[in-house]
């Protein structure tokens, strides 16, 4: 039993487990998305006081920081008590693409360090905080963060999920193909 937790899953596991949960919280009026969050908790920390976006019934949305807790503390125990350490099975395509990019030489986890260690440049730096920045005023001119358009405005059917999940992709290919390779 112990071995499946430590595994990802299948999609033909995770994908039904991820619509159940979308229908039971379908079924209480209730939509998923973590950059909900962010407004909740600036709410929570008095930024109601001056903007009117903050001033509403937080307390309603209790439910959704306990997510994120879950998240946070589901993240930590799989990392420390239920990975075995073992190099994730990743596409070998995917792996030489990573290497042509001279982002890793061998992969051993599933974030190279190259990208996810903060080396104290000012390059680094500036392209976290912008790249932060940006990644805030698209969540919040998009209506939502890529999870909550993606599982639970597409389960809703709609329409501009659909088109901001389109964007998202067309984002991550340009990103990947043409900007990436100019920076690194």
């Amino acid at each position: 039993m112990y071995e499946i937790i430590q595994k990802p899953w299948p999609w033909y596991i995770s994908g039904p487990l991820i619509a159940l949960i979308m229908f039971l919280l379908l079924k209480q009026g209730k939509d998923f998305g973590m950059s909900n969050n962010l407004r909740t908790m600036c709410s929570i920390a008095g930024a109601g006081k001056t903007s009117s976006f903050f001033r509403f019934d937080w307390k309603s949305q209790i439910w959704n920081l306990l997510v994120v807790l879950g998240t946070i503390i589901g993240g930590f125990i799989a990392h420390f008590y239920l990975s075995d350490g073992s190099t994730p099975d990743i596409n070998s395509k995917s792996v030489l693409d990573l290497q042509s990019l001279g982002i890793i030489e061998n992969l051993q986890k599933y974030m190279p360090d190259r990208l996810f260690l903060f080396d104290g440049s000012l390059f680094q730096f500036l392209l976290l905080s912008i790249g932060g920045l940006l990644i805030g005023f698209g969540t919040r001119y998009a209506g939502g963060c890529s999870s909550g358009h993606a599982i639970s405005g597409l389960s809703n059917f709609q329409l501009p999920s659909l088109i901001a999940v389109i964007g998202f992709f067309i984002g991550g290919i340009i990103m990947v193909q043409f900007i990436f390779p100019l920076i690194f």
